[in-house]
């Protein structure tokens, strides 16, 4: 990798940041009964998200000048390199997935079932055709059909598959993958709400990133829909539900609740 783009790559990577994604991956693998070290899958969903924020960021897309109380990569490093930055990513984090699932003596059709859903959740199912939907929808009237739609595949599918890589990679079937995907697809819409409710109500200085883009973006967002207390109370319904998947399976553990309410009581 070329010195400037292995430099851009490193910075975007070590900014800082919840981690709840890789969280989730490890959480669930534990939870599903699984033994061994899976911290490179939890890595490689990860670099997939910091591909995701360098892009999102970029003057043709959100155009932002701070991300995680820091400059955003493309004001440090250039458009030019931030934008080859994020594409090289993309491998990056698949390489890392496989390595991940073969240092767990994982079968190969549970390799290749991981990478794929990495790879879903990033692309034009997933979060990338959620961007071009938000994009789009800029100045638009949206239902609340419509955010879902959008925010389900920009935000929510990255979250999910976190779900479902630590889930494959644990070998859990059945009822209880089926009960995982619910609290992956619940969590993950409840923390975009969660992000359009601190976009209008928290500041820059506590997001880490510029607070009011949404508005300035003309966006319409959960708070606009259903009002701020509305949002607040459809992503606490959401992380309930989440919770109450895994329980009926015996699935629930503490740190799953913890991320499930967190991704709603956050601050930043």
């Amino acid at each position: 990798m070329l010195a400037p783009i292995a430099d851009a790559v490193r910075y975007s990577m070590l900014g800082g940041g919840k981690r709840l994604r890789p969280q989730l991956v490890l959480a669930v693998y534990r939870a599903a009964g699984g033994k061994g070290d899976a911290s490179l899958l939890a890595a490689s969903v990860e670099i997939v998200h910091a591909y995701s924020l360098v892009h999102d960021d970029l003057p043709c897309m959100d155009d932002d000048s701070v991300r995680r109380g820091r400059p955003t990569l493309h004001r440090v490093y250039g458009v030019t390199v931030a934008t080859i930055a994020g594409v090289t990513m993309v491998p990056f984090a698949a390489r890392t997935a496989l390595e991940g699932a073969q240092a767990l003596g994982l079968p190969l059709e549970a390799c290749g079932s991981i990478v794929r859903e990495l790879m879903r959740a990033s692309g034009a199912g997933g979060m990338v055709g959620g961007q071009l939907l938000d994009l789009e929808g800029e100045g638009k009237p949206l239902t609340l059909p419509d955010l879902e739609r959008i925010h389900r595949a920009k935000t929510g599918a990255l979250i999910a598959a976190s779900v479902r890589i630590g889930a494959t990679a644990a070998g859990a079937s059945g009822s209880r993958a089926t009960a995982l995907d619910r609290y992956g697809g619940s969590v993950g819409l409840a923390f975009q709400i969660a992000d359009d409710v601190l976009d209008a109500t928290a500041t820059s200085e506590q997001l880490g990133k510029t607070a009011g883009r949404d508005a300035a973006l003309g966006k319409i967002t959960y708070p606009a829909v259903l009002g701020v207390d509305g949002a607040i109370a459809r992503a606490s319904e959401l992380a309930d539900e989440a919770c109450q998947a895994l329980e009926a399976v015996n699935l629930l553990t503490p740190e799953l609740e913890h991320l499930a309410r967190f991704s709603v009581s956050r601050r930043s």
